[in-house]
């Protein structure tokens, strides 16, 4: 949770690299963000703020509303010191620190739920040859494929990380109230807010196009062999649920982007990345580079959609 003594936070450029002590992100050496003097470590500007440290808060001409300025003071004193009509001190409260969520947990979790399950059930059907059965078997692949989705998301996030010092901020494994379905990550980032689905498929990630003059022409998804259509529409419902969510809060304006992210695919040496109803599919190097991509989302505006994604999109 970012500190309350504000006297102790200088917001500045780190000469050496370390880690957020609120949310554990990695910053490297040359990033923006806040140390603080007493406990020696530092916080990234996302959790950092609010409140923002009285050095670096910017003047405030007039009060705010319902607010008078103290006695004795400039008229461009910040925010942090303008009193109510009483005289008495505005309190400021640090807002709770944003929990990014660990990438995969869910998939991890129903992944050992359902291998316990099948154990349980072939030690009770077959008490004396339980172990046995279990030993020469092998889950099966609707089991398995949980795992390996959890692998997936758990790659892609290695590398979504390393963002934290480029004005990229993360949300892993979120829950979508009221149901059990998750979105795999949430990026806010200087051109809007990513939706990114990450998929562990084999095979080489294709468009194919059909019909045409005299036929309706229709995409498909394909990655090798196999139908991935589907995909799109289910990523593109998550945008829709998020731009809604995201306009309750006062922040329609924001750009809501799609993705597929397909890692460890057979991707081309050069290019390879479609995009399919509007719907990017890349590779994670690839989802890296639109990531970091110049936009109107200033800092300020970033972290305070990250807040209200984290708090609608609960940890799943």
């Amino acid at each position: 949770m970012a500190a309350t003594h504000d006297s102790t936070l200088k917001r500045m450029k780190l000469r050496y690299a370390g880690t957020c002590r609120s949310c554990a992100t990695a910053l490297g050496a040359g990033t923006t963000a806040v140390y603080d003097r007493s406990a020696k470590n530092v916080l990234c500007l996302g959790c950092a703020a609010p409140p923002v440290p009285a050095s670096v808060e910017p003047a405030s001409p007039d009060p705010p509303a319902g607010l008078t300025p103290p006695v004795g003071t400039a008229p461009t004193q910040s925010r942090a010191a303008w009193v109510d009509t009483p005289g008495t001190p505005v309190a400021r409260v640090a807002a709770p620190a944003v929990v990014r969520g660990t990438a995969g947990a869910s998939a991890r979790r129903e992944h050992e739920r359902r291998k316990g399950r099948r154990k349980n059930r072939i030690r009770t059907e077959h008490p004396h040859l339980g172990g046995l059965i279990l030993a020469l078997s092998d889950d099966p692949q609707s089991t398995k494929a949980w795992a390996v989705g959890a692998r997936g998301e758990e790659l892609l996030a290695r590398q979504l990380d390393t963002l934290a010092g480029a004005g990229v901020l993360l949300l892993h494994d979120r829950r979508i109230p009221p149901t059990r379905a998750n979105i795999d990550h949430l990026a806010v980032t200087p051109t809007g807010v990513y939706v990114i689905d990450a998929k562990r498929y084999r095979g080489r990630p294709h468009l194919r196009v059909d019909g045409g003059l005299r036929r309706p022409r229709t995409e498909k998804l394909l990655v090798g062999s196999r139908d991935c259509t589907p995909l799109v529409a289910g990523v593109q419902h998550q945008v829709d649920l998020v731009h809604a969510e995201l306009t309750k809060a006062g922040h329609g304006d924001v750009p809501v982007h799609a993705m597929l992210c397909f890692v460890q695919a057979d991707w081309p040496l050069i290019g390879g990345s479609v995009t399919v109803a509007g719907v990017d599919v890349v590779w994670p190097r690839k989802a890296v580079s639109l990531l970091v991509r110049a936009g109107p989302v200033d800092v300020a505006m970033a972290g305070a959609v990250h807040r209200s994604l984290a708090g609608v999109f609960p940890v799943a």
